[in-house]
């Protein structure tokens, strides 16, 4: 691994110990969760002037408008995806951008299908997931309110953006058994909700208040 994977100083593995330490603290019980996060250089995926804040619980600027998320709520969501449903082949993602929530799940689940609507942001994420090797993400720009019919049903479908109400298309492309992790409301008044599709319907909970960037459409 280079020195800048490894980290040094303020993206130390010692600084990465200690934002572990954090999210068991929070809540967060899944070790391998925690194990891949402490292992994964989140510096990496934020300009390098951010770079010292990357372990910080905190959610930071990766352009265009958009943020990485705190540490805490990428845990938190993928840990919920995981809780409910255990061994997940295909998930989808909706809002790859700059890639480290996407590098979470892949080295969790089989197969990472990733749609984002700025495709600069596309571009350097896909950069940063090919310098960490991981070759089991697929990549869409486009409209995330769309999904990804081709792949369609999914065991999972995580979204790391917040529309006022949950895209249909989504939830129709949601395997029966399958659950979907996603913030939903306006800023200021979001909850993170947690649906199960049934076989006849979908059973919604609401977890805890939370603030993600809008769900928009269209592409840039």
């Amino acid at each position: 691994m280079t020195l800048s994977l490894q980290g040094m100083g303020m993206t130390s593995l010692r600084t990465r110990e200690r934002m572990i330490k954090r999210l068991s603290e929070q809540g967060i019980r899944n070790q391998k969760v925690l194990e891949i996060m402490r292992d994964t250089p989140r510096h990496i995926f934020m300009d390098e002037a951010l770079s010292s804040r990357a372990y910080e619980d905190t959610a930071l600027p990766i352009g265009y408008n958009q943020t990485i998320s705190q540490p805490y709520i990428v845990a938190k969501m993928t840990e919920l995806l995981l809780e409910a449903t255990g061994h997940l082949g295909k998930v989808l993602e909706i809002g790859t951008g700059c890639g480290y929530q996407t590098a979470i799940l892949a080295q969790l689940v089989d197969h990472v299908y990733s749609i984002e609507r700025i495709l600069p942001l596309q571009r350097k994420a896909k950069g940063h997931l090919w310098d960490l090797k991981l070759k089991n993400v697929s990549y869409l720009y486009n409209d995330g309110n769309l999904g990804w019919s081709d792949y369609a049903p999914f065991d999972a479908i995580l979204a790391s953006a917040a529309p006022f109400e949950i895209p249909q298309e989504l939830l129709q492309q949601l395997a029966v058994g399958g659950v979907m992790v996603i913030p939903i409301g306006v800023n200021g008044q979001q909850t993170l909700q947690r649906v199960t599709r049934n076989i006849n319907d979908y059973e919604v909970e609401i977890l805890e208040s939370v603030t993600f960037v809008p769900f928009l459409s269209g592409k840039e």
